[in-house]
């Protein structure tokens, strides 16, 4: 749900959201398989070209990916005890780091028994592959959904080479 579509409840209650972004180029092929399961063996199924103009345009659940991302980005650098940004391709790189991160913003840090150093990233995630775009994506939407990332995120201290 983007930021600004919380309930006022939700923004008066102090809670603390963690919000994660990933690459414009997975979520787009996550939503096309998402999308084709849910219409299941149905000859009507979605071409991928048809969730590439949907998403391109903003057409797709919760609005634009990007002004979806910009909106969380934007409010946790205004309110970093608040918001937590992280991003699936950082969790996915040194997960036991970033799981500390995130015990310790929810206010619950690791004990010295409980911390996760040792365990292997892989135990923490299934099938999905960061990158696995390039497996679905053409090189010319790769290169438009790049371009309209440069555009939306422009003036913004905001980081996603590991999302790019």
């Amino acid at each position: 749900m983007p930021y600004t579509s919380l309930p006022q409840s939700i923004l008066d209650s102090g809670c603390r959201i963690v919000y994660m972004c990933r690459n414009a180029k997975d979520v787009l092929v996550s939503l096309f398989h998402f999308a084709n399961k849910l219409r299941g063996n149905s000859h009507d199924l979605m071409t991928l070209e048809e969730a590439f103009e949907m998403f391109t345009k903003g057409v797709i659940p919760n609005g634009p990916y990007w002004d979806h991302v910009k909106g969380y980005y934007k409010v946790g650098l205004e309110q970093p005890t608040r918001i937590m940004f992280l991003t699936y391709e950082d969790m996915k790189m040194d997960t036991a780091k970033n799981l500390r991160r995130l015990a310790k913003f929810v206010g619950y840090p690791f004990t010295v028994e409980e911390d996760a150093k040792g365990i292997p990233n892989q135990a923490f995630f299934r099938e999905v592959k960061v990158g696995d775009w390039r497996n679905h994506l053409t090189a010319e939407m790769s290169q438009i959904l790049d371009k309209i990332t440069k555009e939306k995120f422009y003036g913004l201290d905001l980081t996603l080479s590991a999302c790019m």
